[in-house]
């Protein structure tokens, strides 16, 4: 089951018109998407080593691009958008208590989440409800995006063909390990 889905997200990769895919689901992941986009930058980067740092740029940008628009869902329509989307994610009651401490360490909360597996969208959301500067928000979230995307770049471009070669091996392990960081970062965002 997982090489059928391994090998079409490798064919994907190499499709003219993956960049445009990357760039959509870097968008929609900062805003309301739970897959982050390297389940596709990944592959991207693999297929074309060469292309690593274009790749990192679109995932970038796209998710900054995102990041506001989960700004503006805070900001703009946090009863009708954000606050279903947060208790989705398990943080509905916390909000209140969250806001209130939450522009205090506002720069440090959009790097860690624009850097780590935790779900980024949750603090684009709460920026913008909590009213954090827009300035503040798009500089932080640039250099956390920046820094994730361009070092996961960086590592493939590097290292590559013995990635490739560890994933084809260890499909299984990969896959698992991925989803567990994945759970993960909901778990640790469902509990703080």
């Amino acid at each position: 089951m997982l090489r059928p889905l391994y090998d079409w997200t490798m064919r994907l990769a190499e499709h003219p018109r993956a960049l445009w895919v990357l760039a959509i689901i870097s968008f929609v992941e900062s805003s309301i998407f739970p897959i982050p986009p390297d389940v596709l930058m990944i592959p991207l980067i693999l297929a074309a080593p060469h292309r690593a740092w274009l790749i990192a740029l679109v995932a970038t940008v796209s998710s900054v691009l995102g990041g506001i628009a989960g700004y503006a869902i805070g900001a703009l329509a946090f009863e009708q958008l954000g606050q279903p989307i947060l208790e989705a994610l398990g943080k509905g009651e916390a909000a209140e208590a969250f806001n209130t401490r939450f522009n205090d360490f506002s720069f440090w909360a959009v790097l860690g989440a624009g850097i780590t597996p935790f779900p980024y969208k949750v603090i684009t959301i709460m920026s913008g409800w909590t009213g954090m500067p827009m300035a503040t928000f798009i500089v932080t979230s640039i250099i956390a995006r920046g820094l994730r995307f361009f070092i996961v770049a960086a590592l493939l471009w590097k290292f590559g063909a013995p990635v490739r070669d560890f994933i084809e091996r260890r499909l299984g392990l990969v896959f698992t390990a991925f989803f567990v960081l994945l759970i993960g970062g909901f778990l640790v965002l469902r509990y703080l």
